[in-house]
């Protein structure tokens, strides 16, 4: 019996070391993760956390795309969230998270040195901002200048221009538009809506079918249109996003749309052959607006919060990945040469509107952007079929 004691007593010693000598382990997610730009930043901090603090993170970060999206979604509707968490704010995909992360306000008010920033740009519905952002974005054309120039192809300031363009490209054998239709229509179907709305009618958020601007119908009519002059690949609708990335690097494709994280993951050598440029307008639509804005931040949960284990480390956590210096890390500016002039331009003479989609419920943004763009394009359905389908799902209800 007193071998048995002193064994006992030596366990509880040795785990009472081990958690006095490792700190806490807190759980991390992200999409600081894949080919993003600042994955190499964001896991540095991490580093440099742990040393500083004895803490221990368990990250568990990823490239974001609709999957990594239902992940986290899936995690939190089953109490299985992180302690920490960079992802999506002030749309339809923040909304299911917001009764499990913790307002900024009351982090402050608990601990009045830090004075996290609320950014208006973030705030929800209730009039809260629960998260803090760590860089703005914006999407736009890229243009391959070294194709632009070989074949005299003039830049895409007006919807005739882009058609020209576009004839220009197919008849000497270059893909105009490399884009997947596919799994990536995203940037296709924002510039398609700029090239046909009036900012007020973007913003629109309508509540049926009938409110549905008639411009959001042209927009899927422009999609169409693109697709009958030549502009994507001939698998456009089979293809994927990976396939067209490496078709406009390599030079093959002369034109892109994406947004800024495609441009902080190019070579120095790249961009110096690169241009950024708003959407070109079309009936109606407006080239003085682009979209961007501040979209994604960090989260602290509630269940990090509530655990006395865990909140002073969690929090601490949290200062130091948005603290000044270290937010411009994770920006990480590595923009150059000529695609950078052309980026301060376009960001100088546009307005930035938040996209569409972000606006939208899962649901309803997954059968737009994933079934119905792509039926639209080859057309097998209208364009008034396609925004009945999309209303039916409430896309923009509480």
């Amino acid at each position: 019996m007193k071998i048995r004691r002193i064994l006992l007593l030596a366990v509880l010693l040795c785990f009472c070391t081990t958690a006095s000598g490792e700190g806490v382990t807190l759980r991390t997610v992200t999409c600081f993760g894949g080919t993003d730009p600042a994955a190499e930043a964001y896991q540095s901090l991490l580093r440099e956390y742990e040393e500083k603090t004895g803490n221990r993170i368990a990250d568990t970060s990823s490239s974001s795309d609709e999957s990594w999206k239902k992940s986290v979604l899936r995690d939190f509707a089953v109490g299985d969230e992180p302690d920490l968490l960079f992802f999506f704010a002030a749309g339809g995909d923040s909304a299911p998270i917001l009764s499990r992360v913790m307002p900024i306000r009351t982090i402050n008010e608990a601990y009045p040195g830090l004075n996290l920033p609320e950014i208006q740009a973030l705030e929800e519905d209730d009039g809260l901002v629960y998260a803090i952002p760590a860089h703005g974005y914006w999407e736009g054309l890229y243009l391959r200048t070294d194709l632009f120039e070989q074949y005299g192809a003039p830049v895409p300031e007006t919807w005739d221009d882009l058609l020209e363009d576009i004839r220009i490209f197919r008849e000497n054998g270059v893909v105009p538009i490399a884009a997947s239709l596919s799994d990536i229509p995203h940037y296709l179907v924002e510039m398609a809506l700029l090239a046909c709305a009036p900012a007020e009618e973007q913003q629109a958020r309508p509540a049926s079918y009938e409110e549905v601007p008639d411009s959001w119908l042209r927009a899927m009519e422009v999609i169409r249109e693109l697709l009958l002059a030549g502009a994507f690949p001939e698998n456009t609708l089979t293809t994927n996003d990976i396939a067209m990335m490496e078709l406009f690097t390599s030079g093959k494709a002369a034109m892109r749309m994406d947004g800024s994280w495609l441009a902080e993951s190019l070579s120095q050598e790249l961009m110096s052959r690169l241009q950024a440029v708003p959407m070109p307008k079309r009936d109606g639509g407006t080239q003085e607006h682009c979209i961007g804005g501040m979209s994604m931040g960090f989260y602290l949960t509630r269940k990090a919060w509530n655990s006395e284990r865990k909140r002073d480390a969690a929090v601490d956590l949290l200062a130091f990945l948005t603290s000044g210096d270290n937010l411009v890390r994770l920006s990480n500016s590595s923009i150059s040469g000529t695609l950078l002039s052309s980026v301060r331009q376009m960001q100088e003479s546009c307005a930035f509107l938040s996209p569409l989609q972000d606006a939208m419920n899962q649901d309803a943004r997954e059968c737009w952007l994933l079934e119905c763009v792509p039926a639209v394009a080859e057309g097998s359905m209208t364009p008034e079929e396609c925004w009945r389908t999309v209303m039916n799902r409430n896309p923009f209800g509480k």
